[in-house]
């Protein structure tokens, strides 16, 4: 028998394309394998630094946009994999990985916005990004408001034609999953709009598809999926991520191959976690909104939601978080989170352990009480995060937690 031919496509006829458009399920599978050859598993380029082979190609690959193979700020082969597959999961043209979803975040404003610039963004928001806009833009000179992203118009009534660059939401939003009509934002004409779509993930929904022009994650959560990564990515256009990819190299947040290794790692397996989380998430969401000692259940898949058919409209699943307000307050939400064994106190989510986190003292602890209360965070607010733990004993865990 004859030896394999090393140049064959092989490789090719292993994933070769499937009839028609895949489904998001396939892509998560099949994307992000252009440097794989015949390896199914991703390819870790482990290395900062790459050989070239002349001046010119040294030149052309300094000063032009996204070089794979001459320095890992620029660019890396294992990184250029899970921005392929996360531009091909949201319908984009490209995408630009970056070291944190703060990371990403921080170059699509800073490297967007100028002095006498103005930005409209929801006040329902994370905490780090809320941050970002209200205490460093000012100081670039760059004008915030902030608007209620759950009100319709409330984004257009805001913009000012002639100053509004940049219109930041985020949707399902941090922690009370509010949300925002993707439709409408995508409708705004003028300004470039972005959604950091970290709660939903691809497969859950696609802003690009209704118009938005940014999209942004951190993919530290639900896409890595293991609480092994820390990671950003932003997809969009060729001309918009051209323009960020040349402020990144300048910022120097970028990914190392090994967390967009694992990064790719993760998106293989998202669309059954999802499954299973969303599915837990919807069960104890119901078990909760029955319990006495919770006064208010947020969860996308319940019909209390307040903006459940804009959840229907778009959104694939509920996802798997859900929020509650505990009739206690802090001494309520302090003795639950501290209360949980099956559940761990953390201030992360997306990954394949239950994990509750108190807003009010960990991921919005920086936020004034007036600030709090306009996001509509109390003291006796919970997030929970759903793992990938039996249903039934979670919701064991939760009942005991909840015991007075």
């Amino acid at each position: 028998m004859s030896e394999p031919d090393p140049t064959s496509s092989c490789g090719d006829e292993v994933l070769a394309p499937v009839a028609g458009a895949p489904h998001p399920d396939t892509v998560a599978i099949r994307a992000g394998r252009a440097d794989n050859d015949t390896a199914l598993a991703p390819i870790l380029w482990a290395t900062s630094t790459f050989i070239t082979p002349d001046v010119d190609q040294s030149r052309a690959m300094a000063t032009g946009v996204g070089a794979t193979r001459f320095y890992t700020r620029y660019g890396n082969p294992t990184v250029r994999g899970f921005e392929d597959a996360i531009a091909e999961l949201e319908g984009a043209e490209t995408a630009r990985a970056f070291a944190s979803g703060m990371g990403a975040l921080s170059a699509v404003i800073l490297g967007i916005c100028s002095r006498g610039d103005h930005i409209v963004a929801q006040r329902q928001i994370y905490a780090g990004t809320q941050l970002l806009l209200q205490s460093v833009c000012p100081r670039f000179g760059i004008d915030v408001t902030f608007v209620d992203g759950t009100e319709p118009g409330a984004f257009a009534a805001a913009v000012r034609p002639g100053k509004t660059v940049l219109v930041v939401a985020e949707t399902p939003a941090n922690p009370r999953l509010d949300l925002v009509d993707l439709a409408e934002l995508g409708a705004l004409a003028g300004p470039i709009t972005v959604v950091d779509s970290t709660f939903a993930t691809p497969l859950v929904q696609r802003p690009l598809d209704h118009g938005v022009d940014l999209v942004v994650h951190s993919a530290t959560k639900a896409i890595a999926g293991h609480n092994d990564a820390t990671l950003g990515v932003v997809a969009g256009s060729e001309e918009l991520i051209s323009w960020l990819w040349s402020f990144a190299v300048l910022q120097g947040a970028s990914a190392s191959p090994f967390d967009a290794w694992n990064g790719l790692r993760g998106l293989r397996t998202l669309p059954v976690r999802l499954e299973r989380q969303s599915s837990t998430a919807q069960r104890l969401a119901e078990f909760l909104e029955a319990h006495p000692a919770v006064r208010e259940v947020r969860f996308p898949g319940l019909a209390s939601h307040p903006q459940r058919e804009l959840a229907r409209r778009q959104m694939a699943l509920p996802g798997g978080l859900l929020t509650i307000e505990l009739a206690g307050g802090f001494d309520a939400g302090q003795r639950f989170v501290e209360s949980t064994r099956v559940a761990q106190l953390a201030s992360s989510l997306g990954g394949p352990e239950t994990l509750v986190t108190h807003p009010a003292s960990t991921t919005h602890v920086s936020l004034s009480p007036e600030e709090l209360e306009a996001s509509g965070i109390t003291r006796g607010t919970v997030r929970i995060s759903v793992g990938l733990e039996h249903v039934d004993d979670l919701v064991a865990d939760l009942d005991g937690a909840l015991a007075p």
